[in-house]
């Protein structure tokens, strides 16, 4: 089960009592550290429910897939997708031609569900550290550049006092923004996977920040929480061989709800830098 905390039209602005907020970033914090389900308030014997699926799935035929009725396409042809995801990215020689072969691509679903237009990247295209986000959020998709809203301007913030402003290449796991800037989906950040493999090739970063929870479990593949995966150092493996250092972090809009965390982020930061700048460090 995804929880999604985006904006709500005509919900949010009802919210005003404090209790209210103090739920809401509850649920928020705890969706972030990847809690997807709660107690009951009454028992429920998960033993014989299990008994009950295994022996239903024994004797249930084999149900037949229904024909897309007529005139709404069929679901996206994933495989497809992301074969000419990887086609159009191995044909881009700059990052100019790579954002242009984003802009032109129509594999991903994101692209015709409201987004304004494409939104790769902005920063130093000669960092050594790449940051990587989820997704654009309604500023970013109004302004074409990847955290410009308010959890960006926190980021930028936090580069300048870690000393890494104009060290830092700064993309998105997708290239457009989710309707209601809900967390995208895995298909969907699998079909933008190649441009984001191919950015890295360009750009040839020295280490990765993976900035919150779905960015991190993208792409180190991985089903932790961000919680538990935050602050230690993973390895990302590209298709060709290549292996960066990466290390996940809080994404700021979740600082943004939950200050308290800003110190784990700081920390994080530090353990960066102190990496990037460390004497003789290899590569």
């Amino acid at each position: 089960m995804t929880l999604a905390f985006g904006p709500r039209p005509g919900l949010d602005q009802a919210v005003t009592s404090p209790h209210a907020r103090a739920v809401e970033s509850a649920l928020a914090f705890w969706a972030e550290a990847g809690v997807d389900t709660c107690y009951s308030e009454t028992p429920i014997d998960r033993l014989a429910e299990g008994v009950a699926r295994l022996k239903a799935r024994a004797v249930a035929p084999r149900p037949v897939q229904a024909a897309a009725p007529a005139g709404r396409p069929a679901g996206p042809d994933v495989s497809a997708a992301v074969a000419e995801a990887k086609a159009r990215a191995a044909e881009a020689q700059t990052l100019e031609a790579l954002a242009a072969a984003i802009a032109a691509f129509d594999g991903c679903g994101l692209k015709v569900e409201g987004a304004k237009q494409a939104v790769f990247a902005r920063g130093n295209p000669h960092g050594p550290v790449m940051a990587i986000g989820e997704g654009p959020g309604a500023e970013e998709d109004a302004r074409g550049e990847p955290f410009v809203g308010k959890a960006g301007q926190l980021l930028d913030r936090m580069f300048e006092a870690a000393g890494l402003t104009d060290r830092v290449f700064i993309t998105n796991t997708v290239f457009w923004r989710p309707p209601g800037n809900r967390t995208p989906t895995l298909a969907e950040q699998a079909v933008c996977a190649p441009f984001l493999h191919r950015a890295i090739a360009l750009v040839q970063p020295k280490m990765l920040l993976l900035v919150g929870g779905a960015s991190a479990k993208s792409v180190l593949q991985r089903e932790e929480g961000i919680l538990t995966l935050r602050g230690r150092w993973f390895e990302w493996h590209g298709e060709d061989g290549e292996t960066l250092p990466a290390l996940p972090t809080l994404h700021p809009a979740f600082l943004l709800r939950q200050p308290a965390a800003k110190k784990k982020a700081w920390l994080d930061l530090l353990t960066l830098t102190e990496r990037l700048d460390r004497p003789g460090r290899p590569g």
